[in-house]
C-alpha cells in the first residue's frame, strides 16, 4: 500500500514525488510517456519564458547558459533530478482507472495495479488541443502542435491561432522560408504574447512579410486549400500546411471518471484551496489541472509549488 500514487511525471508531478520522499513517505510516479512529456512534446528550438531559478524543484540550481534556459536544458535538468533522488517512477505506463473506496484507491494501468491512501493527478493539459471541429481538422496536413520549421520551406503554411505558440510558429515558419498566414477570429493579436516576441510580429505583419487575417475564421480545410470566412464573405486560399494553434485543455472526462466534480464556470476541478484535496477525499490536483480551461494562469514556476502544500496536508493526516 503506496501513502500517495502520483499520476504525471512533469514539473508538478516530480515536485510532489521529492516532498513525498523527504517525509519519508511510501510513493510511486506513473507517467505514460517519458519523465516531463509534455516538454519532450514542446517545440524543438523552444526557450522558456521563464529564468532558470523559478523552474527548479527540490532546491537544486538549474543553470544555464542564457537568461531564459532551453527546452534541453530543460530536458537535462529534470532528467537528472529523477536521478539525483533516486526516485520512484513508472514511465511509459497508462493509467486506465482511477477507483475509489472508503479509505484507499486502486490505480489500474496498462501494465500493473497499485493500491494508495492517497492519489495526486498532475497530468498537466498538452495531450488534449481544443478542436475546431470543422470539415478536413483530421487530413495529414492539419496539426495542433508545432515542432521545428525546416519541413515546411517555400510551403505555404497557414497558423491558426494569436497567442504565445502561433506568434512563434509564424516567426519560426517565415524566417526558414514558408508562405506564412496568421488567422484569427478576434480583432487583434493577444497581449498576452511576451513583450518581446509582440513587436517582431508586429512589425513582419506590418510589412506583410506574414499575413495576418483578423476576425476571420477557417470553416474548412481540403487537400490544396482552406476556407474562411469574415465579414466580406467566404473565400478560399491556396494552402499545404495547416497548424491549429487553438491551446490545449485537461482531461476532463478522465477528471469526471476518477469522481472530481469540475466548476461549471471554468471547468477547474472543485479543490480545497489551501490543501489542493478535491471532492474526492484522499485525490488531489497539482500543476496545470488545477486551473481547468485557464491553464494559462498555472505554469511550472508557480505549479512546481504545489508539491509542498499537498504532501503536508497529506502528512497531516496520516
Amino acid at each position: 500500500m503506496e501513502d500517495v500514487i502520483i499520476i504525471g511525471a512533469g514539473p508538478s508531478g516530480l515536485a510532489v514525488a521529492i516532498e513525498a520522499k523527504k517525509n519519508g513517505l511510501k510513493y510511486v510516479v506513473i507517467e505514460k510517456g517519458g519523465v516531463v512529456n509534455s516538454l519532450q512534446n514542446f517545440p524543438a528550438e523552444m526557450t522558456f519564458f521563464s529564468t532558470p531559478e523559478l523552474l527548479e524543484i527540490g532546491n537544486i540550481p538549474f543553470t544555464s547558459a542564457q537568461m531564459r534556459p532551453t527546452r534541453a536544458e530543460g530536458l537535462e535538468y529534470y532528467t537528472r533530478i529523477v536521478d539525483h533522488f533516486h526516485l520512484n517512477c513508472r514511465f511509459f505506463e497508462a493509467v486506465t482507472a482511477v477507483i475509489h473506496s472508503s479509505n484507499s484507491f486502486s490505480v489500474k494501468t496498462s501494465k500493473a495495479s497499485y493500491e494508495g491512501r492517497n492519489v495526486v493527478l498532475a497530468t498537466g493539459y498538452y495531450d488534449h488541443p481544443n478542436i475546431l471541429h470543422i470539415p478536413g481538422e483530421t487530413l495529414p496536413k492539419v496539426s495542433h502542435y508545432y515542432n521545428e520549421p525546416y519541413r515546411y520551406f517555400q510551403q505555404s503554411v497557414l497558423i491558426i491561432g494569436a497567442k504565445n505558440s502561433a506568434a512563434i510558429a509564424a516567426l519560426e515558419l517565415y524566417r526558414h522560408g514558408a508562405n506564412v498566414t496568421l488567422v484569427h477570429r478576434g480583432e487583434r493579436l493577444s497581449d498576452k504574447i511576451k513583450y518581446w516576441i509582440l513587436p517582431d510580429l508586429e512589425n513582419r505583419i506590418k510589412e506583410k512579410s506574414i499575413a495576418a487575417l483578423f476576425n476571420t475564421q477557417v470553416t474548412s480545410i481540403t487537400e490544396n486549400s482552406v476556407w474562411l470566412k469574415n465579414a466580406e464573405g467566404e473565400f478560399e486560399i491556396e494552402n499545404d500546411f495547416v497548424f491549429a494553434l487553438t491551446g490545449y485543455h485537461p482531461d476532463y472526462d478522465f477528471l469526471r471518471t476518477c469522481g472530481i466534480e469540475l466548476n461549471e464556470e471554468d471547468n477547474s476541478p472543485n479543490r480545497n484551496s489551501e490543501t489542493l484535496e478535491t471532492n474526492v477525499k484522499g485525490l488531489y490536483v497539482a500543476g496545470s489541472i488545477v486551473a481547468g480551461k485557464n491553464n494559462n494562469s498555472i505554469f511550472i514556476e508557480n505549479g512546481r509549488l504545489h508539491g509542498k502544500t499537498i504532501i503536508d496536508a497529506i502528512v497531516k493526516c496520516l
